[in-house]
């Protein structure tokens, strides 16, 4: 009996072994389920994320626009001098967008005498004037809230 200690090389030989490499090419059914396992945990966690960026990017554009509506209308109030009323209220679309907005004037909690440019000025004739601007993103109520000193005394 003779045994070789070299693999055959010829045609057939070779061929055997591409049939053999083409069997162990596939994946197994454990394979198969790790995989479709570790989608079910990572698909449901990357859509969650990002419907939070979205969520984010919406706010963050609606608070832009609430910001930008409170300064208006503290600077038209200030202007026209309307701040003699307690409270003002109101709503504004912009565009598809609804704010529900209210402004108050409030009497200035600080110190009882303060100079400002070496002038003395009377705590008591300082007015609080605050914008509050409500809206709604995804059904989740937002509010910004703006607030500026006013000098009543001179009227």
């Amino acid at each position: 009996m003779r045994f070789r200690t070299k693999p055959a090389t010829t045609a057939r030989a070779a061929k055997y072994r591409a049939r053999v490499c083409l069997r162990r090419a596939g994946f197994t059914l454990a394979e198969v389920l790790a995989a479709l396992a570790l989608m079910a945990i990572v698909v449901p966690v990357a859509i969650h994320g990002l419907r939070v960026a979205s969520l984010a990017g919406e706010v963050a554009q609606r608070k832009s626009l609430a910001a930008r509506l409170a300064d208006r209308l503290l600077t038209e109030n200030i202007v026209a001098r309307q701040w003699n009323q307690t409270v003002q209220t109101g709503v504004e679309n912009q565009g598809p967008y609804q704010f529900r907005w209210t402004i108050r004037n409030n009497t200035w909690n600080g110190t009882s005498r303060a100079a400002v440019n070496g002038s003395s000025i009377n705590a008591s004739a300082i007015h609080e004037l605050s914008a509050d601007v409500a809206f709604t993103v995804q059904n989740q109520n937002h509010l910004v809230h703006l607030s500026t000193l006013i000098d009543t005394s001179q009227q």
